[in-house]
């Protein structure tokens, strides 16, 4: 196929959901690691189609959702700073830290900006040399080049006035993590599409091998999610646990070179907390000490008091795959996008956002016509 439309060819999205209603004997669970993933499949109505016996469960793959709030009071602290300016991506300005957030910090005169790249942030520092700028770096192995590539040109050009609060969070680790917890309920992972494209497959390769659990890499259209969920069934009903690649068109099992080659440069991995589950050893990205000049936790000496997370948030256990969003008490009521308790109802990929503002909107028959 050569085209994004036929990635949402409705006699395709049948073919796919017949085969999989044709092979399915038993009950099983398969984590979509992804967020985007996750806002695919209930925006086009896909859970509906799928067999009663499948069920879909959410994972932590929204970078957002798994920032803690310790990391966000980071970020507030600096933007109260004078002379800082501190450039995020939009959906992270309403995520709630333990006192603000990013949005109430900027409503109080803080100099919060919206930038759609780290390099913007890196022109702005220049542009502005008697100020501070930090940029917010949070994201998976997606956005992490980008951000090492963005401390890499500011050495290159000799700027000093520019630092990244680093909030970056690794696949595989968190993968790790929740087949060993004691809770696990996951029988097949859809890997996400766009880590992969950076990373490549290698690293998922010992992961399928040791929990015997079947991961298959998979795009984010209908098309791609129904025949990643086909190739997942597949070799669970035979028996199966190996590393399989839907997303061909963009994942080549080496991944990307030269962008592993940058984040290798710049960054070293860290343990890193995840909101709502807690401490993963060895799932972040930090500065490393080469360019240490450029963290912000170093360049500002943050150390300020690990918040507490909101004990009415239960999006721990909704990104374990324990819970789904609707199964919240205070989903839709207390805990809106405007006014969330939690990142997954503001973020743009987040879980619960996705079933807010889609989960009652579609119909099988609807799906992706």
């Amino acid at each position: 196929m050569k085209f994004l439309t036929e990635y949402r060819d409705p006699e395709l999205v049948k073919q796919y959901v017949d085969q999989i209603h044709h092979i399915t004997t038993k009950p099983w669970k398969l984590m979509e690691i992804c967020g985007g993933q996750t806002h695919s499949l209930v925006k086009n109505g896909i859970l509906d189609m799928l067999p009663d016996t499948i069920t879909m469960v959410h994972g932590p793959g929204c970078p957002v959702c798994v920032t803690p709030v310790s990391i966000i009071d980071e970020a507030v602290y600096l933007a109260m700073q004078p002379n800082v300016i501190i450039c995020s991506f939009g959906d992270m300005l309403r995520v709630p830290g333990s006192g603000k957030s990013l949005l109430e910090a900027k409503a109080e005169g803080a100099d919060v900006r919206i930038l759609y790249s780290p390099l913007e942030a890196v022109q702005l520092a220049q542009q502005n040399p008697g100020k501070e700028v930090v940029f917010f770096a949070v994201g998976f192995e997606t956005t992490a080049p980008a951000n090492a590539l963005s401390i890499v040109q500011a050495f290159k050009s000799g700027i000093t006035n520019y630092s990244i609060l680093a909030s970056h969070v690794l696949v595989p680790p968190a993968m790790e993590a929740l087949l060993s917890d004691e809770e696990n309920q996951i029988d097949a992972f859809l890997a996400a599409g766009h880590v992969c494209t950076i990373m490549g497959m290698e690293e998922y390769y010992p992961i399928a091998e040791k929990y015997k659990t079947p991961i298959v890499i998979t795009g984010f259209e209908p098309v791609d999610l129904l025949q990643g969920i086909l190739m997942a069934i597949q070799q669970l009903e035979n028996g199966d646990y190996k590393v399989e690649n839907q997303y061909t068109r963009y994942v080549q099992r080496e991944g990307n070179r030269l962008a592993k080659e940058t984040m290798e440069e710049v960054f070293a991995t860290s343990d890193r907390v995840w909101r709502g589950i807690g401490t993963i050893p060895q799932s972040g990205y930090e500065v490393n000490e080469q360019y240490k000049h450029y963290n912000a936790r170093v360049k500002f000496a943050l150390d300020l008091p690990v918040a507490e997370e909101n004990k009415e948030c239960i999006s721990g256990s909704i990104m374990k795959g324990l819970k789904k969003p609707f199964q919240c008490p205070n989903f839709g009521t207390a805990c809106k996008p405007e006014h969330p308790l939690g990142a997954p109802m503001v973020s743009s990929e987040g879980a619960c956002a996705a079933y807010y503002h889609y989960a009652s909107l579609k119909q099988p028959e609807e799906a992706v016509l």
